[in-house]
């Protein structure tokens, strides 16, 4: 596929307000002609108003899904609700919309989060990356180029392998990526395109501008702080929107549409680190008058109508969240009136279809087969084998061996990286989280793919320096993952975790201690019989702990580790490392690296 330079907005010429960005001009929508006739006696001049039908579509979280594949299990997807996921089946659903609504009367949005999140994406990254001189095309803007996106939001994976990456992706890109509140640091002027405008003929009326303001995440401030800091900031969704929205409306936008990589519950998982809210879609219609719709994304939730009401103009504000992986396409079905001179939006209507319900695009097919199977062949490399298989099945409350070879790997290479310095004599303790409830590597032949499934993000490692007063409140943060549950009550293991919604990701194991967890107290004061060789945690002794870069730059708010003094980091992936690990010792045996650091009990007593 050729290679589409254009640029939406130069990054050497990024302005504040006066950026344009107007997409072509849509052919005139189909209109019949009405019949000449003479208006009944009272009514002359009382002509029917012209009206106007409009579809947005749009996904989310796409995060590198371009076929209905698992890479990691090798096989087609599957799941017990019967979804599907790619952007081929998306292709189809918005053939199909497109038929029956008109082709020129749609606009295809995404959300953010494309280019991070399977083998596909981090091969295209990482292995062949598209940064090389020469280099491919990303089989995501391939896809996405074909199939006719607008505009895309910018998600906060977009950042994940640093903003080099980012940009050359945007070059290859035949749309804008969007992000208002994206800002150069220095400047605070954007650094994205803020909006992307569409205009769409009408016969015998002025055309429809649609206007479609770009948000993404407060929170890429904190996870991907090693590639923004001192480059980007990340200011609020409802501060921006507050101040573009406006500004699309006096340059004549009949419609706003919002496409916002944010979540709708108005909550934050990195607690109070930065002054902005998280998940704040459903903010920015309630407090921000003169938004019409909000595509909304990066929850991983399936929302097919929410309305909101507006507090300044008591106008009902409608959001959707198709669900991600392109397993929905959202569609907002606008119904516009010509009154007064103007168009004005008579009704939104939001729905979702479903991709389990048509078949590949064979376009899409044809188009990226071949860098499918590069990526099929690349993961399924035997890079070792096992004595046994290790599953994650019951990893998040019991030590599993499993987590223990993740952190057994990060042990190893803060070692090494701390060998000959001033702090190689302190101890190495390790913290590595439950990711997957069905990862498995197999006894024998172990392949890139299952440790791949072992660690599904690229995430990369950092040493902190923590005291065991600190390390002792980690932990104790860590256990208000599991749900109060008394002495002798019955224990069911899918009520047992997620205290609170916190996600699996968001509970860890910390390796090189013995402790006990005891669900039958209040959180705060679960931690139990805490030790380092046998003997009591000394509060005052220090530590290095292993840590991924998400947990080190304060994500999960976990308690003293984002401030804690930072001794070594790299850039290399921990899926990398524990590769390389594997590869090293030719047999994943867990003599060589499993231990029961935790055990989970009520009164003193264990729970299994």
């Amino acid at each position: 596929m050729p290679l589409n330079r254009r640029k939406f907005l130069s990054r050497s010429a990024v302005t504040g307000a006066g950026v344009a960005l107007a997409g072509a001009a849509a052919a005139p929508a189909a209109e019949a002609a009405a019949p000449t006739r003479k208006a009944p006696r009272g009514h002359r001049g009382h002509r029917k108003p012209k009206r106007y039908s409009l579809t947005v579509l749009g996904t989310t979280d796409l995060h590198g899904h371009v076929f209905n594949w698992d890479y990691y299990k090798d096989a087609e997807y599957t799941d017990a609700a019967g979804n599907a996921q790619g952007l081929a089946r998306i292709s189809t659903l918005v053939n199909q919309v497109r038929e029956e609504k008109g082709c020129h009367n749609t606009l295809l949005l995404d959300a953010g989060d494309t280019i991070q999140g399977t083998p596909l994406t981090y091969y295209y990254a990482k292995v062949d990356p598209i940064t090389a001189e020469g280099g491919p095309v990303h089989p995501m803007a391939q896809a996405m180029n074909t199939i006719g996106y607008d505009a895309v939001a910018l998600g906060n994976h977009e950042f994940n392998y640093g903003i080099e990456t980012l940009r050359r992706f945007e070059e290859q890109c035949d749309f804008p990526l969007l992000g208002a509140n994206a800002v150069d640091a220095k400047t605070l002027r954007p650094a994205f395109p803020p909006y992307f405008m569409k205009t769409f003929r009408v016969k015998g009326a002025p055309p429809v501008k649609v206007a479609v303001l770009g948000l993404t995440n407060p929170g890429i401030a904190i996870w991907d702080k090693a590639y923004v800091q001192g480059k980007l900031a990340f200011p609020g969704l409802e501060e921006q929107a507050a101040k573009w929205v406006p500004k699309l409306r006096s340059m004549g936008a009949d419609v706003v549409v919002v496409s916002a990589h944010s979540g709708s519950s108005g909550t934050s998982s990195y607690g109070d680190q930065v002054p902005y809210v998280e998940n704040a879609a459903a903010n920015v219609a309630r407090l921000v008058p003169g938004v019409d719709a909000i595509l909304v994304g990066h929850a991983h939730e399936e929302i097919a109508e929410l309305k909101v009401v507006n507090e300044e103009t008591g106008r009902t504000v409608v959001l959707s969240e198709p669900l991600c992986f392109a397993e929905r396409l959202t569609l907002f079905d606008f119904e516009l009136v010509f009154e007064r001179g103007r168009w004005r939006v008579e009704s939104v209507k939001a729905s979702l279809r479903d991709s389990g319900s048509v078949a590949d695009d064979p376009r899409i097919t044809r188009l990226l087969t071949d860098e499918h199977e590069k990526v099929v062949a690349y993961v399924n490399q035997v890079v070792g084998s096992a004595t046994e298989t290790l599953t994650t099945v019951e990893a998040r409350y019991k030590d599993a061996p499993i987590i223990d070879l993740i952190t057994k790997v990060q042990e190893d290479v803060v070692r090494e990286a701390l060998a000959g310095t001033a702090y190689a004599s302190l101890p190495v303790l390790a913290q590595a989280s439950p990711f997957s409830r069905t990862s498995e590597i197999p006894a024998g032949d172990v392949t890139i793919r299952d440790l791949s499934s072992l660690y599904v993000y690229d995430n990369t490692l950092v040493a902190k320096l923590m005291t065991g007063a600190q390390v002792r409140a980690y932990l104790e943060y860590s256990a208000e993952y599991y749900v109060r549950t008394a002495a002798g009550a019955p224990v069911d293991v899918d009520r047992l975790t997620n205290a609170n919604g916190r996600p699996d990701y968001n509970y860890d194991y910390v390796s090189g201690l013995k402790y006990e967890i005891d669900v039958a107290r209040a959180a705060g004061s679960r931690i139990r019989n805490l030790t380092r060789d046998g003997a009591p945690l000394d509060d005052a002794a220090k530590f290095v702990l292993a840590v991924n870069n998400y947990r080190a730059n304060g994500g999960g708010a976990f308690p003293h580790v984002a401030s804690a003094r930072e001794l070594w980091s790299e850039s290399t992936e921990i899926r990398t490392r524990i590769a390389e690990w594997a590869t090293e010792k030719g047999v994943l045996d867990p003599k060589d690296f499993a231990s029961v650091d935790w055990s989970l009990t009520r009164d003193g007593t264990p729970v299994f």
